[in-house]
């Protein structure tokens, strides 16, 4: 019988490392915390030994697809497949004091095309019937988009990753040309969130044959380095909406967009008070 495997990405702090903890104590398998800083993940194992867990480690940077192999293929030779894998890593330059162009082109490369690439590498490796759960947000919620043309195309039903990706660098383009904020808005996070969810549509209608459930997740407003810990949920109950996902949710709740309540929200209708 294999080993069920369960991987967090970006799991050293916040939400990610409420997201390993969690699975280290629900999760019958062997639960991965990852990180791009090997010290810093390797002292947030630590820690989670001193409370009785046993996460294993590897180190994996989501925006350098020769690390994101290295663990493909650690994991291949060592347990064959993947059972959960969390897509948590991502970033916020919401306040860095660099200009538009640079946050919508780095927020956009890490929180939609690197997580494309993960997935494209780690993918091949999940079982049949496991569950992916990607991390969007309050903000990755498609009323943000005030472009109706641009809301029509994210919801079509026949999207492919190719034109997904190919809206993400319009975007990008536009930013950098200055004519973007009346179809767009103001938020490069905002638009990369969207990205997310619109991805967790896609691949689950590209991995529905194989059993797989593919969601994305509002986990909330949490006390994290994001919202410089200004937040009124602790990273524990942050975690709660995606442990949820990861191995509890039935079978009919796939290529959704949930709330940190675990409940199914429509995309683009009104959001939930």
């Amino acid at each position: 019988m294999c080993t069920k495997v369960a991987v967090v990405t970006g799991g050293n702090k916040g939400i990610g490392f409420g997201i390993v903890r969690g699975l280290c104590k629900r999760f019958d398998g062997i639960v991965y915390l990852t990180s791009r800083n090997e010290k810093l993940g390797r002292k947030a194992v630590d820690d989670l030994k001193r409370e009785g867990l046993h996460p294993k480690y590897h180190q994996l940077d989501i925006t350098v697809p020769r690390s994101v192999e290295a663990l493909r293929d650690h994991l291949r030779v060592k347990y064959s497949g993947i059972d959960v894998l969390v897509n948590n890593a991502g970033i916020t330059m919401s306040y860095a004091p660099v200009s538009m162009s640079e946050k919508a082109e780095k927020t956009i490369f890490v929180n939609y095309f690197s997580l494309l690439s993960t997935c494209n590498i780690l993918f091949p490796l999940l079982r049949k019937g496991a569950r992916v759960v990607n991390l969007s947000s309050l903000w990755g919620h498609l009323s943000r988009i005030p472009s109706k043309k641009l809301v029509e195309r994210f919801q079509d039903p026949n999207l492919t990753v190719l034109d997904l990706s190919e809206l993400m660098a319009q975007y990008v383009a536009a930013v950098k040309q200055g004519n973007y904020t009346s179809e767009w808005g103001n938020s490069a996070y905002v638009v990369s969130k969207v990205g997310v969810t619109a991805l967790t549509k896609i691949h689950q209608r590209l991995l529905n044959d194989r059993h797989i459930k593919v969601n994305a997740v509002n986990p909330g407003y949490v006390k994290t380095d994001m919202t410089s810990h200004e937040g009124f949920m602790s990273i524990d109950e942050g975690a709660e909406a995606a442990l949820f996902l990861a191995l509890d949710a039935p079978d009919n709740i796939r290529g959704e967009y949930v709330w940190y309540n675990k409940k199914v929200v429509d995309w683009s209708g009104e959001i939930p008070q």
